[in-house]
């Protein structure tokens, strides 16, 4: 059943001319490799020791103060004003990031008490800057939990933080690590987490990675005309779907600063690999040159692998904000 509604998707999206991705958050991580979805961002799952949360020396919080607000926007002093654009700035400049919907906002912000996974309501601190301009936020539970020998394991469960500058960023952690009686935060963020370098012992935040984002290209030439590269390129790419054998083909892919095309192609190849892996290398975290050294991945022409996967890295990892997953978009 799985695979009859997946392949009618990729269908439906196919014929519609819609969506050139699908994109997803697995449940199970085993399921949905067969039908050509690859892991193209990983989530460092980090459990923050409070105590030994030491800001360096330097570290700037002097811009702005932080409000508590209600999430429900029913009630006064509604957060969700003030935290949308902060949301929409951030994701400009961030991959993974999608747009939201109000019907996604709802889901984020939905706070029925058998969700809560026995934590506190939701709360929102929003950071405001000298001018009284929203530009950050963070929403978070508060967790009363002891382990079997009576020890406190309390946390602060950060679901989603936002901040679109660094004074913002600095700010609401400081708030965050100083809330009282709770000795632990617990918190999934990208890879290249800039936490660990606001404190003085990094050794403070223990960290679990794990796979989080699953891309599935629905048209590759369309998915790959619609990226952006790091660098000029210029490649051949043999893909191999068995899935979708529609996209099976050569395909020339050619980017520049001010334009990309992705067209079919008789030329010889200069790599050879899966749509898979081909869809989770196309955020630019997952690199080509790792899933060649495991073997997903053949280069053809000499030089064209670490080409290629200069030209498909970003400035910074790509991820996907949510404490937990949304319908796939």
């Amino acid at each position: 059943m799985l695979t009859s509604l997946t392949r009618r998707q990729l269908i439906g999206l196919h014929e519609a001319g819609g969506e050139p991705i699908a994109v997803l958050r697995p449940s199970e991580a085993a399921i949905y490799g067969r039908f050509g979805y690859g892991p193209a961002t990983v989530g460092n799952q980090l459990r923050c020791e409070k105590r030994s949360m030491l800001f360096r020396p330097g570290t700037d919080f002097a811009d702005g103060t932080v409000r508590l607000l209600d999430r429900d926007p029913a009630r006064p002093g509604p957060a969700r004003p003030l935290i949308e654009p902060v949301y929409d700035r951030v994701r400009t400049t961030s991959i993974g990031w999608p747009d939201r919907a109000d019907r996604f906002w709802d889901s984020r912000l939905d706070d029925a008490p058998h969700a809560r996974g026995g934590a506190t309501a939701l709360r929102c601190a929003v950071h405001l800057d000298h001018r009284g301009d929203a530009t950050g936020y963070a929403l978070y539970r508060i967790n009363d939990a002891r382990d079997a020998l009576g020890g406190d394991t309390s946390a602060v469960r950060v679901v989603e933080p936002a901040a679109a500058g660094r004074q913002a960023y600095a700010v609401l952690w400081r708030f965050l690590a100083g809330i009282d009686l709770v000795p632990w935060i617990e918190y999934e963020a990208a890879a290249d987490e800039p936490l660990p370098h606001l404190l003085t012992d990094p050794r403070a935040l223990h960290s679990t990675v794990v796979d989080r984002l699953w891309v599935r290209l629905v048209d590759v030439d369309r998915a790959l005309a619609g990226c952006r590269y790091a660098t000029a390129l210029d490649v051949v790419l043999d893909v191999e779907d068995d899935f979708c054998p529609r996209n099976t083909g050569r395909y020339r892919l050619r980017a520049e600063p001010d334009a990309v095309t992705c067209e079919r192609t008789q030329a010889p190849a200069d790599l050879h690999l899966t749509a898979a892996a081909l869809a989770a290398a196309c955020l630019g975290g997952t690199t080509l040159a790792s899933l060649a050294a495991a073997g997903l991945v053949r280069e053809a022409r000499a030089g064209a692998l670490a080409r290629t996967t200069r030209a498909f890295r970003a400035d910074r990892e790509p991820f996907y904000p949510g404490g937990r997953a949304f319908p796939a978009f």
